[in-house]
């Protein structure tokens, strides 16, 4: 479960934080995503229900397609040889690949917004929908 123990903000959503990106290493690498249902919850205090949901799903999703963009037998075969210089220097590489770049790629392609064009969607829901019910 994704969001317990603790890898939320204050309002309970799952943050982007280096556990959730280890959590989506940990699944990928070991191809655990086809044996693997992966629980979200979210507890909203201050912020609103569907953006805690937007957010926490996103960067679940952003992790785990990190992951996948690794090397991954690349880095096993380096790991198995015991060269453990290259294996540390290319894990450090790695974090300055810009997966965003794939990850507004994927969202446009699969007609859902990206970057924080989701946002105002949601704002126009509270505004219209949630404000009401109160």
């Amino acid at each position: 479960h994704v969001s317990r123990p603790v890898r939320w903000d204050s309002d309970h959503v799952v943050i982007m934080d280096d556990e959730l990106q280890e959590i989506g290493r940990e699944l990928v690498r070991n191809d655990l995503l086809p044996k693997t249902n992966i629980g979200l919850d979210f507890f909203d205090a201050t912020i609103n229900r569907v953006a805690a949901w937007v957010i926490g799903t996103r960067n679940t999703q952003k992790a785990l397609l990190k992951a996948m963009l690794e090397p991954i037998e690349e880095l096993k075969a380096i790991e198995l040889s015991g060269d453990f210089t290259t294996r540390l220097a290319m894990t450090e590489e790695l974090k300055d690949y810009p997966y965003a770049d794939v990850w507004n790629y994927f969202c446009e392609s699969q007609g859902v917004p990206a970057g924080l064009d989701w946002l105002s969607e949601v704002k126009a829901y509270e505004e219209t929908v949630l404000k009401a019910r109160k």
